[in-house]
């Protein structure tokens, strides 16, 4: 059984803030420290890029204001090659477009300031919990589901397409997972935010409509006639069954 995140058992996570305010910084430094994550700080965007890309953390909280370079496009840059390591996304701003676009970059979850710190405690330890969640039930899945050309391997977290291999979100990697192992049932737009994303993204459907579009891009010969993820008219979205490939 893994150790509960407590502030005497917790495992030293390492986790890097990405935050131009000092002291806020610094305070969020301190709570999490005190949770016994072992923490690293960056206050501009270049330099936090170059450390993500060149060290492993389990968790990256990021401002979308930075000097710099901003948290999207840190963010998008970061998914080009690291689907997996959860992102929090931080922000003085509440409009749904930033919301939204950090959604598209491949943020995990997003917090809008001001937050208490105990928001944030938990949203971080939600995120690891996920993560742990999500990387056990790999673990347990089969090693290999196959459709036609398409080749899923859970455990590795891989996906070919005859000889190629593709690159994947994690999020894509998730939907397209979900999909596959539920040949032939169909999910609304909401159940696929709630499963996927979380309910705390209630109401992004759109954010769906998009993923399932560049998802299919990659993994569809003809995405304007998708093979393998069919549209529910009516309802949402479903993986084709074995008698369809025929």
């Amino acid at each position: 059984m893994e150790p509960k995140i407590s502030p005497m058992k917790a495992p030293k996570y390492p986790i890097l803030i990405v935050e131009d305010d000092e002291d806020l910084s610094e305070l969020i430094k301190i709570q999490l420290t005190d949770l016994n994550f072992s923490i690293e700080q960056s206050f501009n965007g270049l330099e936090a890029l170059e450390k993500a890309q060149h060290n492993t953390y389990s968790l990256i909280i990021l401002d979308v204001m930075l000097p710099g370079m901003d948290g999207f496009e840190i963010c998008k840059s970061i998914r080009e090659d690291d689907p997996l390591t959860p992102i929090l996304m931080l922000t003085a701003k509440a409009e749904e477009i930033d919301k939204i676009m950090g959604l598209e970059f491949g943020a995990d979850d997003y917090l809008t300031k001001p937050f208490s710190i105990r928001e944030l405690s938990a949203r971080v330890k939600a995120l690891l919990r996920r993560a742990k969640a999500s990387e056990n039930s790999t673990d347990s899945t089969q090693e290999h589901i196959e459709f036609g050309e398409l080749s899923i391997y859970p455990n590795k977290r891989i996906i070919e397409l005859g000889d190629e291999q593709l690159e994947l979100t994690s999020k894509e990697f998730d939907l397209l997972l979900l999909f596959a192992s539920n040949p032939g049932r169909a999910y609304s737009r909401q159940e696929l935010l709630d499963i996927v994303w979380g309910y705390q993204y209630s109401g992004y459907s759109h954010t769906v409509n998009s993923h399932i579009n560049r998802l299919r891009s990659k993994i569809e010969h003809d995405p304007a006639n998708p093979l393998f993820i069919k549209t529910v008219w009516g309802v949402g979205y479903r993986f084709t069954e074995e008698h369809e490939l025929v």
